[in-house]
Order: structure tokens, then sequence, then C-alpha cells
């Protein structure tokens, strides 16, 4: 079967190829969630859908629910006769999540399958680094490729010494400067935009997320608000995640603002490499660098080149994503549940389209 419309969306091989682990199903992409139902998008055109009732039995929690970008097998192409409805989520190639607001274990997942996540930050009083070092953990533990994207530089008027101050954080991060206000504001992000190609927008509310969309767009897709005078923040504007196939090619995933990300996990390796490159070559291998002797950490920020609130920021967002006491294995291991739910999860899944290929 050919997936001509679907491969616009962002169908490689790698779906193609699970998807025939189930007959009599066919692949479609969630492009939007409200509450049980979802908008998908088949072979066929858009449909409606809702998971089936074993898919609910064996779920274990939210995140093994259907979310934006996710590729599924559904019963049908068209909703003609009816909502469609969803047995399996594809295996995911990249997640992006969060632990859920008012919930101790829950996770959200933000968006699925996405090939760059541009984390936006507008250049006024939204301008924060530690929530940028926060956004950059998730975002490669996403299996994801991050951009900084800073928007707003028309209200910047230390554009440069805001450039420096997130060389320190950004650590080989593509950073892209806009303004929403330039025509060519958005050249920059374009680039990044690539025929069957998933990119998911991050950030605080009104940042400028819905402009940048809508000019690679062409057209006002999305709903827009500007600063408020009174405290320099966004407006809320998009209610709802949702994964919109561009004119031009390329597809790209809004989600609402969010001001706090609450780490389920994360990538410290990429997002601190800075700090965990200097702990190697402390004089123990158990330095808390706060006051033992030859710890390269202290070392640094007292020579200027670390920033002390790195330094606790770093430790704060371990702290909160549980990993401090972990080995590399058990790392390994959350990671693995994070992405597949579980280890023999993704052996199943692998040994099914294994035993595909030899038929």
């Amino acid at each position: 079967m050919k997936y001509s419309n679907l491969i616009r969306y962002g169908f490689t091989d790698r779906f193609a190829q699970e998807a025939t682990i189930y007959e009599g199903l066919f692949p479609a992409r969630i492009t939007e969630q409200h509450r049980d139902l979802y908008r998908a998008v088949s072979e066929m055109g858009e449909l409606q859908a809702g998971v089936s009732g074993n898919f609910i039995y064996r779920a274990n929690d939210n995140s093994d629910f259907p979310a934006v970008g996710d590729w599924v097998m559904v019963d049908r192409t068209d909703d003609s006769a009816g909502n469609a409805v969803i047995h399996h989520i594809l295996r995911r190639k990249s997640v992006f999540e969060r632990k859920a607001a008012g919930t101790a274990n829950n996770v959200q997942i933000v968006a699925a399958n996405i090939d760059t996540v541009f984390l936006c930050m507008s250049l006024n009083a939204d301008f924060n680094l530690r929530r940028l070092e926060r956004y950059l953990s998730i975002a490669w533990n996403s299996m994801a490729t991050p951009v900084i994207v800073l928007t707003k530089s028309d209200l910047c008027r230390d554009l440069d010494q805001k450039l420096a101050q997130l060389s320190k954080v950004s650590l080989g991060t593509d950073v892209v400067v806009c303004s929403s206000k330039e025509e060519d504001g958005y050249e920059a992000v374009r680039a990044y935009v690539q025929e069957g190609k998933t990119i998911a927008f991050i950030g605080s509310s009104g940042v400028g997320k819905s402009t940048l969309i809508n000019r690679l767009a062409g057209t006002d897709l999305m709903e827009t608000a500007g600063i408020r005078e009174d405290d320099d923040k966004g407006r809320h504007t998009t209610s709802h995640r949702q994964l919109i196939l561009l004119p031009g090619g390329g597809i790209v995933i809004d989600t609402p603002g969010m001001r706090e990300l609450q780490l389920e996990s994360a990538d410290f390796s990429r997002a601190f490499e800075d700090v965990e490159e200097l702990a190697e070559e402390c004089r123990y291998s158990d330095c808390s660098h706060t006051s033992e002797p030859g710890c390269a950490v202290r070392k640094a920020i007292e020579d200027g080149t670390l920033p002390e609130e790195r330094l606790e920021n770093y430790r704060k967002l371990r702290k909160e994503a549980g990993y401090e006491g972990l080995n590399s294995r058990q790392l390994e291991q959350k990671k693995i549940e994070s992405m597949f739910g579980s280890k023999g999860e993704m052996k199943q899944v692998m040994r099914h389209i294994k035993n595909k290929n030899k038929r």
C-alpha cells in the first residue's frame, strides 16, 4: 500500500515497517487532542477517533495514550461511518514530555515524533537562563534536536549582552534571533523546515510562537496576542496542541504556553556538558563540589568560567528528575522506560519486526 499522503506528514519506512505487524489496521497521525477524542490524518484524509476499550485496559498512565504527533493504528481510513478506533501506538522515535502538573508521578506527553524542537524565549522579561537550562535538559532527552529561538529582538536594547550570557548555557545548540515585526524575521527559522520533518514550538505564552507559525504558513492559522503592558509578559493564545502541515512542506506542532516545565526525565550530559566534564576532573569521584580539595568545578566557579547559578540549577534539576545516586546503567534504564514503557516492550516490538522481515 502506498502512503503518498502520509509521507507528507512524516511517515517513514521505519513506521511503515512496524505498521505491517498489525493486519487489518491502518496508520494515521494524531493532529489534535480534545479530552478523550482525537483528530488524526490517514491516507484518505482527516478523521475523528477514540481509543479502544482494550487500549484503555492496557494503559498504565497518561503517557501510554496517544499524543499529538503520534503514529497510531486505526480500524478505518475515514469516519463516514462513525469515529475511527485507535488500537495501537507505533514506537515513538522522540518524545518531549513533562511531569503533569498537580500529580506526583503522572507524565504528560507534550509532543511525539519530532525532529527539531524550537525552544522559544523572548528577549524581554521572559528571558531566563535557568528556565532555558531546564528546557534544554528535557529537549536533549527527547531524542529531538533542540534549537534556541530568541524572539522579539526589536524590544531588546542589550542583545549582545544577552547573547554573551546565553553562550554559557547553549553549548553548541543553534541559536536563532528573530523579530516578529520584521518581514524577514522568521527566515532563520524557515531554514530548519524540511519536507516530511516535524518541528515543535515550546515556550511560555506570548513569546511569539503562533506568530512564527503564521509566517511559516503564509497565512493566519494561529490566533496571536501581544504582550501585556503592565508586566511585560505574554498572554495565553494557543489553547491546545495541534499538528499542522505547512504549504511549502514540513510539519509543525504548536503547544500552549508553558512557563513552568516539571522534569520527568532529562539529559544532563548534553544540557550541562561543561559541568559534567569538569566533575570528571575532580580529585574525588564522589565530589559534592562544595568544599573538597581538588574540586575542578569549584575552581571554575572561582575563576569565573562557570557561573555558580548554573551549578546550583544543575543540582536542583538532577534532584527533581530523581537522578541523584543513580549509576549509568540505571540512568539508561530510566530513559528506555521513558521512551518505550519498558525494555521488554521494546524487545517485543523489535522481535515482531525481525520475524516479519524473515517471511
